[in-house]
């Protein structure tokens, strides 16, 4: 039990840390484009531009529980997305139907990746690496090295349209009255089994500070236009799958894996089965976000494979708390990671900076995201 609270209190800690770093952020690019990053316009767009590396994120957090990691990601991504184009523009198929291909050849993808590393015994770095590779010439193969479009609006509607803000507040109501629900289920959970230790008025506390940064994002994105689409579709994801890797026997299995996967065999864990699932879900959500980069974009293009969005999305994951060793991280980190990621880019680009230093930062804030995690786990042991 002491070592779950001492891995819960280091998760909270560099949580903590990373949305300093994000705040620290925020505060420099402010002054330094005279308040124009700061306005409701730019960062209802940020966090639009965050919504698709954020889904990858989760699926990628996932897969670096397990102890792997994905380098197709970006690819793949693509790769649906100029499969999902081809289907719309070349032969006319219904926004639905459209969609619904993408999202099975995504998962489709995921099981084979998957399928090969858990049961052929191939590393996954090498796998993905290959599939990298492979998806790259797809997006070539099928495009001509041309962009295909444009989209139905009724598939544009994915990527650009937003929320109307009477909506948004419901939605902000709903969460936090969920919240309250599921923390006072957790307490008395927690009051059962006689492992309580927090006040009511901690949890309170929490619960107020939750409600009060729904209802601040809230207000920010209804005083643009509304909460964009493709974030709604980001906090479904995020709702969803933390759920499924926090009260559910598959997810407590994954964890279980990055662990101690010879541990998890001992313990009856089918490893091999989950492996391939966690790398079915991942080829899922990368589809999912193809959906949303694509509408956006109102066009599949194989320029996604210059993006290095499997990146990206491997930075959001570790930054927002995901250890690289395995068996610790949190899916909903992966929103933190990926609006520091697109907040670097939009900052710069709004300074006029050169693209090599958005690269820069982000490589030396993910190293001091690494290098936090290898210190917090030296100082556990």
């Amino acid at each position: 039990m002491a070592d779950k609270k001492k891995t819960g209190k280091k998760f909270d800690i560099r949580t903590l840390t990373m949305v300093l770093v994000l705040i620290i952020l925020w505060v420099a690019f402010t002054a330094s484009t005279g308040g124009n990053f700061i306005t409701t316009r730019n960062l209802s767009n940020l966090i639009r531009q965050a919504a698709f590396t954020g889904i990858m994120g989760v699926g990628m957090t996932l897969v670096i529980v397990t102890g792997g990691i994905d380098l197709s990601a970006g690819m793949v991504m693509g790769f649906v997305g100029c499969i999902m184009a081809a289907c719309q523009v070349w032969f006319g198929l219904p926004t639905i139907a459209t969609i619904a291909i993408g999202l099975v050849l995504g998962a489709v993808i995921g099981l084979i990746e998957g399928g090969l590393i858990a049961y052929t015994g191939i590393a996954p770095f090498i796998v993905t690496l290959g599939a990298q590779l492979i998806f790259r010439g797809g997006m070539l193969a099928v495009t001509g090295g041309q962009t295909v479009a444009p989209f139905q609006e009724s598939y544009k509607f994915w990527g650009t349209a937003y929320v109307l803000p009477l909506w948004g507040w419901v939605i902000a109501v709903i969460a936090c009255v969920a919240m309250l629900g599921i923390e006072l289920n957790k307490r008395r959970a927690k009051k059962k089994y006689n492992s309580l230790q927090e006040t009511m008025g901690e949890m309170i506390v929490r619960w107020l500070i939750f409600c009060a940064l729904v209802l601040v994002a809230v207000y920010i994105l209804n005083s643009f236009k509304g909460i964009p689409i493709p974030v709604l579709v980001m906090a479904i994801v995020v709702v969803i799958f933390t759920f499924v890797s926090q009260k559910t026997t598959f997810g407590r299995s994954v964890y279980a894996i990055g662990g101690n996967i010879s541990a998890a065999r001992y313990a009856g864990i089918n490893v091999k089965k989950n492996l391939t699932v966690v790398y079915c879900l991942n080829g899922f959500l990368c589809a999912v976000a193809g959906v949303i980069y694509t509408a956006r974009l109102n066009g599949g293009t194989a320029q996604a494979a210059n993006g290095n969005y499997e990146l990206d999305a491997i930075a959001a994951a570790v930054i927002g708390g995901t250890s690289m060793t395995g068996g610790v991280g949190k899916v909903a980190g992966a929103i933190l990671g990926a609006v520091i990621m697109m907040s670097i880019d939009n900052g710069m680009s709004m300074m006029n900076l050169d693209a090599y230093w958005q690269f820069i930062v982000k490589g030396l804030i993910l190293m001091a995201a690494v290098w936090f995690d290898t210190q917090t786990q030296k100082k556990g042991k």
